[in-house]
């Protein structure tokens, strides 16, 4: 299947400077969203060196990626969350290893959202609380799970929907890549089809989300409008975080 894609960043209407990042190979299939945590320990420094640690150790597998694309992808998930989970991995112990060389930046650290596509199958991964949804047939799914203290509350019962609202510890997520030298990392593998949209966004994109239908109409639109409206929806509602979205579209070959 051919990719379209189109990524932007935007700083928002609150934040002095933006630690979002996101990064796109289509060549490769690899596609990154994150968002740093840290502020003055360089949140951002933590988020662009994440893309890129993730992105070269796909990279240095891009052969095994391009013989199970070639073979049966299908047969080789195990294999394909495997190098997502010690991409994702191997930037966790690097980022905190720097943190800890450099009284600047420590305690920085960062979410990371990650989609790899490999012929007709795809793979998430996922640590903290930027997301990836999949559009298909006008339905939209969220495919990660947030991993914040208030999903963890709500998830348990310990709190209500309503509770969760009105949370002052909303931001509070469980995981993140540098914050230790290792993290859990969640991968979901699914089977694409031509005319999937993926779409990874930083929380500054979808706390604003109360629904699904509120995202239906720009999804339909063209990748770069979609994704510039979505940045400009957020803003619409207060822009109080840095917003970042990144789209990926599929094609079949013969169109």
């Amino acid at each position: 299947m051919r990719i379209r894609y189109f990524g932007h960043t935007d700083v928002g209407l609150a934040r002095e400077h933006n630690e979002d990042s996101h990064l796109a190979d289509p060549d490769l299939g690899v596609f990154v969203v994150a968002d740093g945590v840290g502020g003055r320990a360089k949140g951002e420094v933590a988020s662009q060196e994440a893309v890129e640690l993730i992105w070269e150790w796909l990279k240095r597998n891009e052969a095994i990626i391009r013989e199970i694309a070639e073979t049966d992808a299908k047969d080789r998930t195990a294999q394909l969350c495997q190098l997502v989970r010690g991409a994702v991995q191997n930037a966790c112990y690097m980022v905190h290893t720097m943190g800890q060389l450099d009284p600047e930046q420590r305690g920085m650290s960062t979410t990371a959202s990650v989609f790899l596509v490999c012929g007709s199958v795809g793979v998430v991964g996922q640590v903290g609380d930027s997301r990836v949804y999949l559009v298909r047939n006008g339905e939209v799914a969220q495919l990660t799970e947030d991993h914040t203290l208030i999903n963890y509350q709500l998830k348990h019962g310990l709190i209500t929907p309503e509770q969760a609202q009105r949370s002052h510890s909303r931001n509070v997520i469980t995981r993140a890549v540098g914050h230790k030298d290792y993290v859990e990392v969640d991968t979901l593998p699914i089977p694409l089809f031509p005319g999937d949209r993926i779409v990874l966004c930083s929380d500054g994109f979808h706390c604003y989300i109360q629904s699904y239908e509120e995202m239906r109409y720009f999804l339909d639109m063209e990748v770069e409008d979609a994704v510039l409206e979505a940045i400009r929806f957020a803003n619409a509602k207060g822009g109080k975080d840095n917003i970042t979205a990144l789209m990926v579209e599929l094609e079949d070959d013969e169109e």
